[in-house]
């Protein structure tokens, strides 16, 4: 997407992604909050899977890339933070990732600052 363009959003339904070997690659916007990124963290380990495997062998996905937003009240309440860290770290430019904090009141990590917004 662009500046000013239109998206549409749901909420709520099926939570998976499973694309087949084949398919056009899609460019993926995850949005969670608090504990709803659960689901969400299951397809970006899925994701993640599939790129590891990409890399190794070609396993005829064509993948394209992934954005999680994900909101939490505070850094200590992002849930599985070091894990898609980590991913980031791994698949750099493939899977990235903006933290938001609503009530932040301590200094934030080091390691978390670049990816963290809010107040």
């Amino acid at each position: 997407c662009t500046l000013d363009s239109e998206v549409a959003l749901r909420v709520g339904g099926d939570f998976f992604f499973d694309p087949q070997p084949g398919d056009s690659p899609v460019n993926l916007v995850l949005i969670a909050g608090g504990v709803g990124i659960n689901p969400l963290f299951s397809i970006l380990l899925h994701i993640a899977d599939l790129h590891g495997y990409q890399e190794g062998k070609g396993n005829g996905h064509k993948l394209g890339t992934v954005k999680l937003y994900y909101s939490a009240k505070n850094t200590s309440e992002l849930l599985f933070k070091k894990n898609i860290l980590d991913l980031m770290n791994t698949f750099p430019g493939k899977i990235t990732c903006c933290f938001h904090v609503t009530q932040q009141r301590s200094q934030i990590c080091k390691e978390l600052q670049p990816h963290v917004t809010g107040k």
